[in-house]
């Protein structure tokens, strides 16, 4: 149905249903994982309620799960009229190959059917456990007054919780670890909240499949656990100049939908080792499919970006600036390394109206030019001005060639935006093009189901170093674990003026990076973006011939990927491969540190590797780094130094 989307390779174990004569009578259901490591324990006495066993060991106990519709609650005394389970095991091949060029999606499945016209499914896969609610109501329209999901842990974990101060939010987080009990019921958190269950082994907890619904937000419990909450139906809005419209008046519900519906699910991802976080594709899996058929037009790519470098060029007989001579600037230096975005960032329209550009671009002229060098363009623009002249703006933007579109300042996921983040995905996919949504995080969650949403922000990226040191290593080497486990995520790296942390000053206009410049390389194999910004000036990259080897030729999606060594908030050593080309990419934390690279990986036959380490002098000087050209093979085995901040990065081809 959606084209190759889903390989129907269904396994023999695949897709049978098993014998569903489970005794309706009976109180207390399990679900063990195909490989029996994950189990989830089902009770519906005197409410509905799970445990969660990992390998034997008690980690969620007595979570309880409801859904208030119409002020009638789900879950509440419930009583099973019916329960089937079935085996899913296929192969699925993604439109985008975020981390594999396929994923199989196997899980063993329970479908509980209540009397009260609802059903809650349980999942259980080898990398964790999910559950929904299903309605079947006669209802046109509901309510929705509340839904609860309390993760209740079985002891006082340690959680990496990205705490907020509110539901209007850009989502740009700190992931910092506290002890459940130390979180009280007022201390909000995005998503994921990734939970230390002991024995080397985490916990994720993340949402997947939301539609015409509001996003999941956790909050303290004042003991072992976290609990959902959700921002409430908007019913009156103000909006402060072109782009924060602030709820000022709020329903005493969360949504407003149909009666016979499916739920968003809630996601319990599991990882035996910390880096099996970086390759766990629950969220992905969960959610539905691709909603057009025609996705050969979808094109993932590296992009020349202006905002972060502030339009810095040099060297030129122009004065750099928004305008149609810089962006042609930029344009070249695309060419010239076949990179095939770039971005127009705020400034090339007068805000408040998308229609009307800013008398320095001759966008006609832009556009013929981006089209004559096969470079494409992307346009920034502010999500409230989007949605006043949506159909007006992208058939306009269609009108000049543009390939995409950079959407920013959102800061909510009630209901309505998440209904936004649909209907702007399925407008632009109807005129073949790319969204990029930056100002919130839930969009990450999207990506399967709109494959032309090729990136999202809702990350502390690289934009803070203009103005603090907040995006530091150590940030840095929590994010592939943490926010990561969500999607894709534009951290925009690729800062060639690097500073150690003595040396790190925040400026605006001529930003560095916190950490080596080997460190900025290897976030090109770590860090997941199908749309990967090239941060900085391509005057600086003009100069760093040597940098511009890697970070042109470097992938912006993946066939397999591999985690050689991980400890979150630590260290990351991480290798993926595009067709027969492997790419390594290795980041610490501000402690310097020697790692084994093994490369066992390999298939046979001799390999050229292009290294580029940390320099002698990285400790002091951040920019200094090594290149190196080695042979290689299947039997290689070597050591690699890491310099404070550091990095390691490597091509390894035929």
């Amino acid at each position: 149905m959606f084209r190759n989307h889903t390989l129907q390779v269904v396994l023999a174990l695949g897709l049978s249903v098993l014998a569903s004569g489970i005794a309706v009578a009976q109180s207390s259901y399990d679900l063990k994982s195909p490989d029996n490591r994950v189990e989830v324990r089902i009770r519906t006495t005197p409410q509905l309620r799970y445990d969660l066993v990992y390998k034997g060991q008690l980690v969620l106990q007595n979570s309880t799960l409801a859904l208030n519709v119409d002020h009638k609650v789900l879950g509440e005394a419930p009583k099973v009229l019916h329960a089937q389970e079935r085996v899913n095991d296929q192969i699925v091949k993604p439109v985008v190959r975020q981390k594999f060029a396929e994923v199989r999606d196997h899980y063993n499945e329970l479908n509980l059917t209540f009397d009260g016209g609802y059903a809650v499914v349980f999942r259980a896969y080898n990398e964790g456990a999910a559950y929904r609610f299903e309605t079947s109501l006669t209802a046109a329209q509901v309510k929705i007054y509340g839904e609860e999901a309390k993760f209740n842990f079985s002891r006082d974990f340690v959680v990496y919780y990205p705490q907020e101060e509110g539901f209007f939010s850009h989502n740009e987080r700190k992931y910092l670890p506290q002890h459940l009990s130390e979180i009280a019921p007022a201390f909000l958190a995005s998503l994921p909240a990734v939970v230390d269950i002991g024995g080397g082994a985490k916990l994720a907890l993340a949402e997947s499949d939301v539609a015409d619904y509001p996003g999941l937000w956790l909050k303290g419990s004042s003991g072992p656990g976290l609990a959902a909450t959700f921002p409430p139906y908007p019913l009156k809005v103000e909006l402060h100049e072109d782009r924060d419209e602030h709820v000022v008046q709020a329903a005493d519900y969360i949504a407003a939908t149909t009666g016979a519906r499916t739920f968003p699910w809630r996601v319990i991802g599991v990882a035996e080792r910390d880096g099996d976080l970086l390759t766990n594709q629950l969220v992905w899996l969960l959610q539905r499919p691709a909603q057009f058929e025609d996705t050969a037009w979808i094109k993932p790519g590296k992009v020349a970006w202006d905002w972060w470098n502030a339009t810095n060029v040099y060297g030129v007989d122009f004065q750099s600036g928004v305008n149609t001579a810089t962006y042609k600037y930029y344009i070249d230096f695309a060419a010239q390394y076949g990179i095939p975005y770039i971005i127009l960032d705020e400034g090339w329209y007068k805000l408040g109206n998308v229609l009307e550009v800013v008398p320095e671009i001759n966008m006609d002229e832009l556009a013929a030019y981006a089209r004559q060098k096969n470079v494409g363009i992307i346009l920034w623009v502010v999500w409230k001005t989007l949605d006043d002249q949506l159909i007006p703006a992208l058939d306009q933007f269609a009108k000049w060639g543009v390939k995409g579109i950079k959407v920013d300042f959102m800061q909510r996921d009630d209901q309505l935006l998440m209904d936004y983040y649909y209907r702007v995905s399925r407008e632009a996919a109807k005129r073949h093009m790319l969204v990029d949504f930056h100002g919130a995080q839930k969009p990450a969650t999207m990506t399967r189901t709109w494959p032309n949403l090729i990136s999202t922000e809702g990350v502390r990226g690289m934009e803070w170093d203009k103005w603090s040191a907040e995006t530091d290593p150590k940030h840095s080497v929590t994010l592939p674990f943490t926010r990561m486990f969500l999607g894709p995520m534009d951290y925009t790296p690729g800062a060639m003026l690097n500073a150690s942390k003595e040396n790190f000053r925040a400026i605006f206009e001529r930003p560095m990076s916190l950490g080596t410049r080997c460190q900025q390389l290897a976030m090109y194999v770590v860090y997941e973006s199908p749309l990967q910004m090239l941060a900085d000036s391509p005057s600086n990259y003009l100069r760093e011939p040597e940098s511009m080897q890697f970070l042109a030729a470097v992938p912006t999606e993946w066939d397999e990927t591999r985690v050689l060594d991980a400890k979150i908030a630590d260290y990351v050593l991480v290798a993926r491969r595009s067709g027969k080309d492997w790419y390594i990419g290795a980041m610490t934390d501000w402690m310097p540190r020697t790692l084994k690279v093994d490369l066992s990986f390999l298939p046979g036959g001799n390999f050229t590797m292009e290294a580029y380490q940390d320099g002698s002098n990285a400790a002091h000087m951040a920019s200094d780094y090594k290149k190196s050209t080695t042979s290689v093979n299947k039997a290689s085995r070597f050591k690699i130094q890491l310099a404070p901040g550091g990095g390691w990065a490597a091509h390894i081809h035929p």
